[in-house]
């Protein structure tokens, strides 16, 4: 298999199968896996943030943001504070933090399970190595890196 197989293959399993276990921990609570991140990012968050800010924080579009943020506020969980909806701070309310923790616990608990085998050092590299090529593969979207000749 060559490295474009291995690579595409790899973040594909690793997508889909983390997508069924959020689909299925959001299910109960009537809403989509997605949700499950907005909502630890929300917990997590340094600032409250807006709907446009949640949107580059999760690397979702802004409308994808705007149907979450809806289905979230109508089911309690979320509700903005101030006037205009798309520029107030997106909180969470008493309900949505403690499904938020909820989602975070179970998440913690899937990536030590899924993590089984990786030593602390290997887990630090990883992350490191795709965090280095998603930036990457972002100039290269952006048109700031360019596909000639690239490095091995």
């Amino acid at each position: 298999m060559d490295r474009f197989e291995r690579f595409t293959l790899s973040i594909f399993g690793i997508a889909r199968h983390w997508n069924k276990i959020a689909t299925e921990e959001m299910r109960p609570y009537g809403m989509k896996g997605a949700y499950a991140l907005y909502l630890v990012v929300l917990l997590n968050a340094d600032e409250e943030p807006t709907a446009a800010r949640l949107a580059e924080m999760v690397q979702r579009d802004k409308a994808d943001v705007s149907r979450a943020i809806d289905v979230l506020q109508k089911k309690g969980i979320v509700e903005p504070h101030g006037k205009s909806r798309y520029r107030a701070p997106i909180l969470l309310t008493e309900e949505g933090r403690a499904l938020a923790a909820q989602v975070e616990r179970k998440a913690g608990q899937a990536l030590a399970i899924a993590g089984q085998g990786l030593t602390a050092e290997m887990r630090q590299a990883m992350y490191r190595a795709l965090e280095i090529i998603s930036e990457n593969l972002k100039e290269i979207c952006e048109g700031t890196m360019s596909l000639e000749d690239p490095a091995e």
